[in-house]
């Protein structure tokens, strides 16, 4: 899965890297080194302009944790965070949005953690690792977002009335990030952007196709500070490397602490 991640790029960042048009002037995010479920996060899209009827691909805030237009409250929207590549264009909360609704959530990188034992004179803890492209360009992390009318507005025309929510599309981990964990975001190749974003290509099977393999290049992972595991903890500091920092064991290992679980 992908529960936590890093994105400091600036709105004028990404609008130029993913040829966006920049977010409203009202909305603004600052730079996140702990980016959680809930939060408000960074996404490319493309919908159709309400003046015009083009088709417009911009950059705006989504909220993390995606809450079909057909659910009766937003209070599951924290659990539905990533959705598996294998059954994304199948599962009912995610079938509307896979088809129609597509979107790129950019990340300097992401979080995954591996249990530390307890030992002689520490008790166990959760290990991060910082997971990034090796090249430290940005990820497109693949995702779907939907929008979901809150009952309780009035007018329809309040902001407010609307939540606007995405999910993280996950893959089987390779390369690095196979050694600390089983699952990982799925990144898009820059080539595939186009055909991922466009609302009208509503084939499923060559959309599963754009999600056959991670795009990105090689993944660098490396041991950062425990801080990270607290979400009310941010900026770059967590991206330190303990003082004891060593490489995450290979989870093929029969002695590693997850080998049993799997």
């Amino acid at each position: 899965m992908c529960g936590r991640y890093v994105s400091t790029r600036g709105p004028e960042d990404l609008s130029g890297l993913f040829r966006a048009a920049p977010p409203d002037p009202g909305d603004a995010l600052e730079p996140s080194w702990n980016v959680a479920p809930t939060d408000a996060v960074w996404a490319v899209l493309e919908r159709a302009d309400r003046e015009s009827g083009l088709l417009e691909r911009r950059l705006r805030p989504l909220r993390w944790g995606l809450v079909p237009s057909w659910s009766k409250s937003p209070s599951g929207g924290a659990k539905m965070i990533n959705a598996r590549v294998e059954t994304v264009h199948e599962k009912p909360a995610y079938r509307r949005a896979f088809a129609k609704r597509r979107c790129l959530l950019p990340a300097d990188g992401f979080y995954e953690w591996q249990a530390v034992p307890a030992s002689a004179g520490t008790k166990a803890y959760k290990q991060p690792y910082f997971i990034r492209p090796e090249d430290g360009a940005v990820m497109a992390m693949a995702g779907l977002y939907e929008f979901w009318r809150d009952p309780g507005v009035a007018d329809g025309d309040d902001p407010a009335a609307w939540w606007a929510t995405c999910t993280i599309i996950t893959t089987e981990a390779t390369d690095a990030a196979g050694r600390v964990h089983p699952r990982m975001p799925l990144a898009l190749a820059p080539a595939d952007y186009e055909a991922w974003l466009d609302p009208s290509h509503q084939d499923a099977d060559a959309l599963r196709a754009l999600l056959a393999a991670p795009g990105g290049g090689r993944l660098d992972v490396r041991p950062v500070s425990t801080a990270v595991n607290n979400v009310r903890n941010n900026g770059p500091e967590l991206l330190d490397a303990p003082a004891d920092a060593e490489s995450p064991p290979d989870r093929a290992d029969p002695a590693h602490p997850a080998a049993a679980a799997e």
